[in-house]
């Protein structure tokens, strides 16, 4: 009687080392995905608070904020025409480029300015989770869902803002 020996694996070992690797590809890349929304939105916390910076250093030479009915900052905007200028006056002086939403491709994904001279609001319109527990302190009161959010990519809320009393309500 003649063995034989087998080398190599059955179609069935192979369908199942492919089935985990599989599994194991998508928990890396939802991971990685939620990964890089939380990085864009911690850069959208921090850009909006280096424009805050730059517009008091702004008000403390000029004794008054740059004047602006609503600038659009990003590269992707339904509302308005959107420049990276959109501050106006605030560079190169104050800040040497003012930043744009990182995720060029929303619609939605941009900053915003509003002046009226004495008082401002600088906003990052949609971020990727509003309701990030960190961010609560820039969770915008006037783009709050409230009783009847209005629901953007799962957010309750529609954006992070600084500003001066006077703007609170814009």
């Amino acid at each position: 009687m003649k063995t034989r020996l087998h080398k190599g694996f059955t179609l069935i070992e192979l369908l199942v080392v492919i089935a985990i690797i599989g599994v194991l590809a998508s928990v890396v890349l939802v991971s990685l995905n939620n990964a890089r929304a939380k990085a864009r939105d911690a850069k959208r916390a921090a850009d909006i608070k280096q424009v805050s910076t730059a517009l008091e250093l702004y008000y403390a030479e000029n004794n008054a904020y740059p004047v602006a009915g609503a600038w659009y900052g990003g590269t992707g905007n339904c509302w308005g025409t959107v420049t990276d200028t959109w501050v106006p006056g605030l560079t190169p002086t104050y800040i040497s480029k003012l930043p744009l939403d990182p995720k060029p491709t929303a619609c939605a994904s941009v900053y915003l300015y509003a002046s009226d001279g004495k008082d401002y609001k600088v906003i990052a319109h949609v971020p990727e989770n509003c309701e990030n527990p960190s961010m609560k302190n820039l969770k915008d009161p006037a783009r709050d869902g409230g009783s009847n959010p209005s629901i953007v990519d799962g957010n309750s809320c529609w954006a992070w803002a600084i500003f001066t009393p006077g703007f609170a309500a814009w």
